[in-house]
Formats: C-alpha cells, sequence, structure tokens
C-alpha cells in the first residue's frame, strides 16, 4: 500500500518509487474535459495492491460499457492525488487514512474509527469535486505480528497482550526504521498500551518491505520473534504469524475505497452503484487472500482481479 504521509502508511510508508505524470499530463493526451465521450481514466499507485484494486475498478467499468483509459501503478501517493485533483485522472483506489494528511487533522480521533474516518474523508474532499465511495472492509495500517509458536504459548491475540510479552522481556522486533521512528507507529502503540520496547530488542531495518520483517518474526531469523505487518498483506497468509489486533485504535483506519471526481460520477451514474458493490465484498480475508496470489504465487494484479470478477456476481 502507499500513503501518504504517516504512520503508513514522510510521503510514503511503503517503498517509494520516482513517478511522472509525464504523458498524462503533457497536453498530448486524452479528450478535453468536457468532452462526452471522454474515456474515465482510471489510475492506482504503484504497490502490488493498489494496481490490483486498479484492474478491478478498470473491469468493473468496462462491463458496464463505460469507455476506460488505464493509467494504473502511475506512481505514489502525492503524484496521484495530484492528477486527480488537476483532472488529469478521474478515479484511483485510495485509502481513508490519507484524508487525515491530506487535510491535516491526523492528530484527531475520528481517523482511528472505520466509520468516522470514511465520514471524515467525504466532508473533506466534497468541496475538492471528490467522492469517496464505499471502502473495503479491510483496514491494511499497521499492525504488529508475533510468530505462530509465542503467540500460541503466551496467548497473544492483542496488542494488550503483546504490551504485557515486552514487560516480560519475550519479544524482539524486526521493523523499519520509520515504524520505529515515526510518532503515528511504535510510539503510537507504546502510548496507547503503556509500554516501551528497549531499542536493542529491535532489529532496525531502512526499508518497510514486510515480507522481510514477516519472515524473520516467522522463522526468527536475528533472533526476532515478531514483525511489523500492514493489515491486507499477503504474505501473512503464507507464515505462521499471528496478528494483534489494535482494540484501543492507537493507529489510524487505512480503508481502500475508489476516489472519484464527482462530475465524472453525474456523467455514469451506473458507476458508485457497482464500485460500491465491489470493495463492499472485499473483507479482510478476502484482500489478503488476493494481494497472496501477487504477492506469494506470483501472479499478476490482472489475472487477479479478472479471476476474482469471475467468480462473484456482476
Amino acid at each position: 500500500m502507499q500513503r501518504q504521509s504517516g504512520p503508513p502508511r514522510p510521503l510514503n510508508r511503503r517503498r517509494v518509487l520516482a513517478g511522472a505524470v509525464a504523458g498524462l499530463v503533457s497536453g498530448a493526451a486524452a479528450p478535453a474535459l468536457g468532452s462526452t465521450g471522454r474515456p474515465v481514466v482510471v489510475a492506482s499507485k504503484i504497490d502490488g495492491e493498489g494496481a490490483l484494486l486498479g484492474q478491478m475498478i478498470v473491469m468493473s467499468l468496462r462491463r458496464l460499457g463505460v469507455p476506460v483509459t488505464p493509467r494504473l501503478q502511475l506512481g505514489p501517493t502525492r503524484i496521484v492525488r495530484t492528477a486527480l485533483a488537476a483532472g488529469e485522472i478521474d478515479a484511483y483506489p485510495e485509502y481513508t487514512g490519507n484524508a487525515a494528511f491530506f487535510s491535516g487533522t491526523d492528530a484527531d480521533p475520528v481517523w482511528r474509527r472505520a466509520e468516522t474516518a470514511l465520514a471524515a474523508a467525504r466532508r473533506f474532499d466534497e468541496p475538492n469535486g471528490l467522492t469517496w465511495l464505499t471502502p473495503a472492509r479491510a483496514n491494511n495500517t499497521w499492525q504488529i505480528a508475533v510468530s505462530g509458536k509465542l503467540a500460541r504459548a503466551e496467548n497473544l491475540r492483542t496488542m494488550a497482550d503483546f504490551a504485557g510479552a515486552v514487560r516480560r522481556g519475550l519479544i524482539d522486533l524486526c521493523a523499519s526504521a520509520e515504524f520505529v521512528e515515526s510518532p503515528a507507529a511504535l510510539p503510537s502503540f507504546e502510548r496507547a498500551y503503556d509500554f516501551a520496547l528497549p531499542r536493542e530488542r529491535i532489529v532496525m531495518l531502512p526499508g518497510g518491505d514486510t515480507a522481510v520483517t514477516l519472515r524473520a518474526a516467522a522463522q526468527g531469523i536475528s533472533g526476532v520473534n515478531a514483525g511489523m505487518v500492514y493489515g491486507t498483506d499477503g504474505v501473512i497468509a503464507a507464515l505462521d504469524v499471528v496478528v494483534m489486533s489494535d482494540p484501543l485504535g492507537a493507529q489510524i483506519v487505512y480503508e481502500p475505497a475508489p476516489l472519484v471526481r464527482t462530475e465524472v460520477l453525474a456523467r455514469h451514474p451506473a458507476m458508485a452503484p457497482a464500485l460500491d458493490r465491489l470493495f463492499s465484498g472485499l473483507d479482510l480475508a478476502t484482500l489478503r487472500r488476493l494481494n497472496a496470489q501477487v504477492a506469494v504465487d506470483g501472479d499478476t494484479p490482472e489475472a487477479v482481479a479478472r479471476r476474482y470478477l469471475g467468480s462473484v456476481a456482476p
């Protein structure tokens, strides 16, 4: 997942690759905005989940007979959001929690519950001519996973349980430098659950590849037994780890949802109900499973999206 600044997910919590809107904004692109025959330009961020959800949006609109121009994996959050605001693209999958950073209100507790986060995102972007459609019921926020062996032995299920294990000296964590140092990540967990993980018990990586941190936790690499993770990571299902729940809402909620220019929804009234149905059917288990087909099995986002859409009612 690509996040705006913050927790995730500085500009992004995932690896940020350079992106450019080049041909898209050069003026040699699509017809003028007012053209009734203009295709709907669907973009996504550069990460695998963004590409998967972007493919689903593209295919769903084509099912409706809506002309579509894909611009998938366009770039990181800043690039894609800027292109949407400029009218150079019309829709892309975004995370509700990123609106906390777009609006500069990330300290507000409304962003830590799914329902209030969605409502706040909609209030913020309505004057911008943008509409948040129904999000997937899957929170792709920062979390901590513990090795299955340790979780079963110590009955660890929640961050409160994790905090107790830290106090007993049982936890060695593998995480990115950003996760450890950002006030919105590990320090937020520490404040909410009243624990302090000694920094000598953390293996800190320069990058944020959760496939590495999860594998270290599951296999005890470098002596660790816990690792940072994003909630919908596909690698979770392939490893013996238990993701700690966050009942106190220490982290901002990041549910993926189509973010669409309102004018485009008015031109294509079938879009909103179709995409609402699509994303409302994507729960946490489903999105993890689909992400695993890309991240673990090596399928393309396009192939995974096509199979999934073929398995659900149009």
